[in-house]
């Protein structure tokens, strides 16, 4: 006679498998962002709601978006020679690039990041 299976043990095994596939992974290609901000302030809020269209549309499931407040934590402009906000940076794929401003020109933004030529 062969052992059954518990239920119990199945369904577990299925929830590992869900949960190890939705688990975000290192990827070759990963693009590793930070945008710098001042406060909630109305340019922070579009720059981030921009980016995250933007990566949403070219780079789905590829970025990583770190926003620091450097209200909160000025020290950490230092690090990026940040000079104006909102800044974002691109830290990976190198080399490493910066754009000022609320991210709202699109095709700016593409070119500064080099996923579009410049024509």
């Amino acid at each position: 006679m062969t052992p059954k299976k518990s239920p119990k043990k199945a369904v577990n095994k299925t929830i590992k498998k869900a949960v190890k596939k939705a688990a975000p992974k290192e990827v070759e290609g990963q693009w590793d962002m930070k945008l710098y901000v001042a406060g909630q302030t109305v340019k922070s809020l579009a720059a981030f709601a921009n980016l995250k269209r933007i990566c949403e549309e070219h780079l789905a499931g590829l970025y990583r978006i770190e926003v620091i407040d450097l209200l909160k934590h000025p020290q950490l402009a230092k690090g990026d020679q940040i000079l104006a906000v909102p800044t974002l940076v691109r830290k990976l794929p190198q080399p490493v690039r910066k754009i000022i401003g609320d991210l709202s020109n699109t095709e700016r933004v593409l070119v500064g990041l080099d996923l579009r030529p410049r024509s």
